[in-house]
């Protein structure tokens, strides 16, 4: 089937100068808003961010996790800074160790990272009170309004923000670029604009103000940037609801960008304070909460793949998105109180139960760092992004006529195009979505019409377009002066090799030949690789490229007319989901590694992160046929784990540096990867003796507790007591590692597969590790518990009838751990001699 659409020509210039936003006079790169896109320095801005709360995670980390974000592709990083962590007891505020704000907004300006702080005062975030301290609960009955006994709480608060974040502003060079009010508040204008004045009052400067802007908001005029989300699940919904519509619309393109079921369960739904479209004409599409994942509640624990993801952010840049932001990009464990626990639950009148600590989110990096399959697929596009984000950020989305009849319409093609009213553009299809999988589509091609230039037509030949694949096509792209007309394959990015030749890398889809169809205009001289069909098109003065084999020596050369040398390598699509490209060894570098990289131009080196996702899930949730917990070689008599052998590690590399890397405790051996050059890393000698940890069951479960219910009638977390009483008990011992013989540096993680409803970890009487069961393995990081120290597990078993919504059903009335083990990996530090 041909699908078609025409690209209108360029409609009334978008506005400027129309909103109340200023950057700092001194800014070298001032930041301005314009009606329909960002620019910085001038020039259109498409940011990236992710949100990563340092009051969750262990400050002794944070650069290191900030630069696998900035390896991830995401420029700005986003946090709430939540009231209740630093105040819990009144007048004793704490910016100290995992709350130090500025610590961690330095960081960020150190790696080149801007920063938003989200600064609430209500945040939501699932903490207690939404963040909002017990005693200012207790001081007003009229909180997140102008009463003045709040305002009288809040201005202190953030007039400490202010004192942590003095000279970090765009005027002192510092990395703040913005500055969230509030979060989720949809009827109150008047107060959203008084928590601004207040905040500018404080000291707090930024030439973005923004506000959240789902479920109908009602803002004050020009004074906040709206700033829109979507999540591919919702856990605030019904255990029985299936999957939302309100999650559902997010895999089709559409120029709505309201998504009315965000924080549902907190505000009635009939009310709305605006039309959805009330800010398109004056504000350009910005997000702050596209879902990175999602957080589990008791009564509903939704399961994320990493497709679902990825469609959802790339169905969104087709829509016309200028700035991808992500909640969450990196997950957390929530501190522990002085006073109570700090997470959301049915105890402080919210509709959902959390766990007490875990705040995972089955984020891209998770709880502990963990590198998920999200993360590659978000990387690719943050790829895109970075090379061509200043081109598609002006351009419009078009769609077609043949549109989705509506949201259980699985059978029409889902796609638009982003064009820039004259030639040029690029093509979006998403054939992917949650749950209900998408059919495949034969017979596929499409012809894009343009206001001043000839319609394109492509491919040569239709396709199928296979279920689940979702991708961006280039519509006439500019290369160094070689026009690409358009390709069946996704830019990734561009780098130059030691010839200065440009190279254009490109991704393959999975189940689509790749075709190339250069500007025959643009094109000197040409060379392709072996087996590959080079067909001359007179009358559209093109050439058309087929036959390509994808992978790292697919590469097509060509010389432009001007003498510009360029180059297309067009890998295949699992090579190039181990893309990254970052400042290594002096300069800009392509790099291809399956594991996780991380670019440190402060020290000039590239880190190397083993792997160890626990993507994963046990489909049945069943126990073995004896009912035994399982074993592996990591669990079993107290002692050392006997030496094994390191896994050696390659990363491909373009251009190749002058000299090999080289690393401490292994030799590098250099070979060609077809236009890249590889480096394997063979490690000098096996891993050193681990003390491997040692299971032992103590008590089996006792009968599931009762089932009971909480706010809004939802299922509600077994109670403290039930741990004591009928939970399975098991003792971990975790044999201090021996002075000569420490784990490398790199990553110490116990998992677990289990089975039953809800399990806790403690080191004595404190807890310190919390799961509901999802089907995915249960991660601890070794690291942070007491050495030496036996490590306790409750697992309480799901009782028959419970309320809850489960992506694997576990046996009623079964709580163990099927299995356990012990993953100790190195990171590898690479430098140049």
């Amino acid at each position: 089937m041909r699908h078609q659409v025409s690209i209108p020509p360029p409609s009334a210039p978008s506005l400027r100068g129309h909103l109340p936003f200023a950057d700092a006079p001194t800014a070298p790169d001032p930041i301005e808003v314009t009606s329909r896109w960002l620019t910085r320095g001038g020039r259109p801005w498409f940011p990236v961010s992710g949100e990563f709360h340092y009051s969750r995670y262990p400050a002794r980390e944070w650069e290191e996790e900030l630069l696998k974000m900035k390896a991830g592709g995401v420029t700005v990083v986003a946090s709430y800074v939540i009231w209740i962590h630093h105040e819990e007891t009144e007048g004793r505020v704490r910016f100290d160790g995992d709350r130090d704000l500025r610590r961690f907004a330095r960081l960020c300006a150190r790696h080149g990272l801007d920063f938003i702080p989200r600064i609430g005062p209500w945040s939501h975030a699932e903490v207690r009170n939404g963040g909002l301290p017990d005693w200012v609960l207790a001081r007003t009955t009229a909180p997140r309004t102008d009463d003045p006994a709040y305002l009288a709480a809040v201005r202190p608060w953030w007039e400490a923000i202010a004192s942590q974040l003095d000279g970090l502003d765009r005027a002192h060079g510092g990395p703040i670029v913005a500055i969230q009010i509030e979060n989720e508040l949809y009827d109150q204008p008047g107060h959203l604009r008084t928590l601004k004045r207040m905040a500018q009052e404080a000291g707090l400067n930024a030439p973005l103000w923004t506000s959240t802007a789902w479920g109908g908001v009602h803002l004050p005029d020009d004074e906040l940037l709206p700033l829109y989300g979507g999540y591919p699940e919702a856990f605030w919904t019904e255990a029985d609801g299936g999957w939302p519509d309100t999650c559902r619309k997010h895999y089709f393109f559409t120029h709505q960008r309201d998504d009315e079921g965000i924080g549902a369960d907190l505000r009635p739904t009939t009310v709305r304070g605006t039309d959805p479209d009330t800010y398109a004409d004056r504000f350009p599409w910005a997000t702050c909460e596209l879902g990175g994942g999602m957080a589990v509640a008791y009564h509903r624990r939704p399961r994320v793949d990493a497709a679902d993801i990825g469609a959802l952010g790339l169905t969104k840049i087709g829509c016309g998105s200028v700035w991808q932001g992500y909640y969450m990009f990196h997950g957390g464990t929530n501190p522990t109180g002085e006073r109570t626990t700090l997470q959301e639950s049915h105890a402080t009148a919210y509709p959902n139960d959390l766990p007490a600590l875990t705040y995972d989110f089955q984020a891209p990096l998770g709880e502990y760092g963990q590198y998920r399959p999200s993360y590659d697929e978000l990387r690719l596009q943050h790829l895109l992004l970075a090379d061509f984000g200043e081109v598609i950020a002006p351009m419009r989305s078009v769609l077609p006529d043949g549109r989705p009849r509506g949201q259980h319409d699985r059978d029409t093609l889902r796609w638009a195009v982003r064009g820039d009213g004259r030639a040029a553009g690029f093509l979006f299809v998403t054939n992917h979505q949650p749950h209900e999988p998408l059919p495949d589509h034969p017979d596929t091609s499409f012809t894009i019409g343009f206001p001043e230039a000839p319609p394109l037509t492509l491919p040569s030949v239709p396709v199928t377009v296979p279920a689940g694949a979702y991708f961006c096509w280039p519509l006439r792209l500019d290369v160094v002066g070689l026009r690409l007309d358009w390709a069946t394959a996704q830019p990734v990015c561009t780098i130059v090799d030691d010839d200065g030749r440009t190279v254009l890398v490109l991704a393959a889809t999975d189940g689509i030949e790749p075709e190339l169809a250069l500007d025959a205009r643009t094109v000197a001289s040409l060379a392709t690789p072996s087996g590959a069909d080079v067909a001359a098109v007179t009358d559209d003065d093109r050439i058309l490229i087929t036959g390509l084999r994808p992978g790292t020596d697919a590469l097509v050369e060509a010389e432009t007319p001007t003498g510009d040398r360029v180059a297309l390598l067009v890998l295949d699509a699992t090579t190039a989901r181990t893309a990254y490209r970052g400042e290594a060894w002096g300069t800009q570098r392509l790099v291809l590694c399956a594991e996780g990289v991380v670019f440190d131009a402060t020290t000039g080196e590239v880190r190397i992160h083993p792997r160890t996702s626990d993507d994963e899930f046990d489909e049945d949730g069943a126990v073995d046929e004896n009912g035994a917990v399982g074993e592996s070689s990591a669990v079993g008599a107290v002692g050392a784990r006997p030496r094994t052998p390191v896994p050696a590690v390659s990363l491909s590399v373009l251009p190749a540096p002058h000299r090999p890397p080289t690393t401490p405790g292994a030799t590098v051996k250099e070979s060609q990867d077809g236009a890249l050059t590889r480096y394997t890393l063979v490690p000098d000698e096996d891993a050193p003796t681990v003390p491997a940890p040692t299971l032992t069951a103590l008590r089996p479960a006792g009968p599931p507790p009762t089932p009971q219910t909480g706010v809004l009638g939802r299922a509600s977390a077994p109670a403290d007591e039930h741990y004591d009483t009928t939970a399975a008990v098991y003792r971990v011992d975790l044999p201090a590692s021996r002075a000569d013989t420490p784990p490398p540096p790199g990553s110490d993680l116990l998992r677990l597969h289990w089975t039953g409803d809800v399990a806790r970890a403690y080191v004595g009487n404190t807890l310190v590790a919390d799961q509901f069961f999802t089907g995915r393995p249960w991660d601890i990081a070794l690291d942070r518990l007491p050495p030496g120290k036996p490590l306790t597990l409750r697992i309480l078993p799901l009782a028959a009838d419970a309320a809850v919504h489960l992506p694997v059903t576990p046996p009623a009335g079964i709580a163990e751990i099927r299995h356990a083990e012990r993953i100790t990996t190195r990171t590898w530090r690479l430098g140049t001699t």
